[in-house]
Formats: C-alpha cells, structure tokens, sequence
C-alpha cells in the first residue's frame, strides 16, 4: 500500500469541536461522557494532536455517533456513491492503521471500512459506541489476529469473523507482512 497522509485532521478537528459547541458543551462535559481528558480535547481540537483510533470511538460515542460517522461528518461527505477518490482517509497517529471509509450513508445502517494494518502493528478499540452493532470483518490480504472476551482469533486471507462487540477488541498483525481487511457494521 502506498503511504498515505492523513489530510482530515484538520477536519477531524473542526467536527469535533462543532459537534461539541452544537451540543452546548463545555470541553469538560465532553471530557465527562468520553472519558478523554480535557487537555486531549483541547489539544485535539487546536489540532496540536492527533487522536488515536481509541479516542476517536470514546469522542464519537459520546456524540452518539459511530466512528466511520465522526469521520463522514468531517469529510461532509453524503451521498448514495462514495467514489474512490473521495473517500476519507484517516491514519492512527499510534499504530500508522490507516482506515478508508468505503461506504457510509445516513439512510443505510450498513457501513463498510477498508482497514490497513502494518507488520507488527495493533489496534485496540473499545466496545464504547458500538451498542447494537453488529460488525463483519473480512480478510483481503494478510493475516489479522484479534482479542476480544478473552478469546484469540487468527483469520488469514479470505477468513471472516462476525463480532457483536461486548467488549474491548484487538487487532494485531503478527506477521512480517501488512494485513489488509474489510470491516462491515451494521447498526440496529
């Protein structure tokens, strides 16, 4: 896979910041329903810091949003065809995961990310904000480990794995090689 730069981080950062104000909330009060620090906020919102795949889903949880939608409404993106080239691109600032929002579209409750995940790379995300979610994952290429209940999951390529997410989940590539998979939610 090509590097990629994150180019939404300055959006990410303006939504953020709007999807707060819009609420009338003070940067605590969402410090409160995120369980992200007040200087995170602040420092995210200046967009002095890139957040981490785990602070993005606490923030979009606590605006009752799934992450592909904080990532859509920065990306102002609607719309029945998502073309290639405007879908958004985010990479996690921590692990270099770099996720592509294929399809998202508020009158669809299915939403569909394409995930990149370096050699030796993983990712945690919490189960906050995935209430009712269903969710696919899909090996295209490579080899993905994930932890989730206690339980170990290796999928190589063409391997799927369906998760209700009860609890925190982690995404790993053990292998010399970088693992690419499809992640499809379904929200109730």
């Amino acid at each position: 896979m090509d590097t990629l730069v994150d180019t939404s981080g300055q959006a990410i950062a303006r939504r953020i910041q709007l999807e707060r104000k819009a609420r009338h909330w003070s940067m605590t009060d969402l410090a409160a329903r995120s369980d992200v620090s007040k200087a995170a906020i602040s420092k995210i919102e200046r967009g002095e810091m890139s957040p981490t795949a785990s602070v993005l889903v606490r923030l979009a949880n606590a605006f009752d949003l799934t992450l592909a939608g904080l990532l859509m409404r920065a990306e102002q993106q609607t719309g029945a065809v998502q073309r290639m080239q405007d879908q958004p691109l985010w990479e996690d600032p921590e692990s270099h995961y770099v996720r592509r929002q294929v399809f998202r579209a508020t009158n669809n409750p299915i939403e569909m990310a394409k995930i990149y995940l370096p050699a030796g790379a993983s990712v945690t995300i919490p189960s906050t904000g995935f209430d009712g979610i269903k969710e696919v994952i899909h090996v295209l290429e490579g080899t993905l480990s994930l932890e989730t209940l206690g339980q170990a999951h290796t999928l190589e390529t063409g391997d799927s794995i369906g998760l209700v997410k009860t609890s925190d989940v982690t995404f790993a590539n053990k292998a010399g090689s970088a693992c690419t998979y499809l992640v499809t939610l379904a929200r109730k």
